[in-house]
């Protein structure tokens, strides 16, 4: 009985993961989405790093870089879909009271250079983290992925997924006034 009845079990398991989706997207469409993800790293210092330059001109980046000035670091790829999604608005966000770092992660560095080159460098300073180990350590979930830091070097934000114009006006910018203060 039992046996007649094990070509079954495929599509029931594929009608539960079907259905995990399904509602997945419904809360998607209802503002849930995962970029609020927590992070046991905010209130603590940013991990200890040296990165080499995306661009040479521009220099690589370390965490005594992360010191003095409010700083928004942003892990991005020349292959990743949601970084399209955000790149545009990152240019908005100069001269706006914090440094914008952004970390080319698991990329090749010329495809990462090419793709500024493309669509625009929004960066004060861009490093290359090609193997990831800075972003492990950051402890990136998925990029497109943001980390704001105060002037202290502590991690006071983190977002997971492209930021929205909603996400800059709404928390982005009234954090950095905040920690500018």
């Amino acid at each position: 009985m039992m046996r007649n009845k094990l070509h079954l079990l495929p599509i029931i398991i594929f009608l539960v993961l079907t259905g995990f989706f399904a509602w997945r997207l419904i809360l998607i469409e209802q503002g849930n989405m995962p970029k609020d993800i927590p992070s046991v790293l905010i209130n603590k210092p940013a991990p200890e790093f040296e990165m080499p330059p995306l661009l040479k001109h521009k220099g690589g980046l370390k965490t005594a870089d992360l010191k003095g000035e409010v700083t928004l670091v942003n892990f991005f790829a020349s292959w990743c879909a949601g970084c399209r999604i955000e790149h545009p608005l990152l240019a908005g966000l100069s001269g706006k009271g914090a440094v914008l770092a952004g970390i080319n992660y698991k990329d090749d560095p010329a495809d990462g250079r090419e793709w500024l080159k493309k669509r625009g460098d929004p960066y004060d300073v861009a490093a290359v983290d090609r193997l990831g180990r800075v972003g492990i350590d950051f402890g990136v979930y998925g990029i497109p992925e943001s980390y704001l830091i105060d002037k202290q070097g502590v991690i006071r934000y983190k977002q997971t997924g492209p930021l929205t114009p909603e996400d800059i006006r709404g928390r982005i910018l009234p954090l950095i006034r905040e920690l500018n203060q």
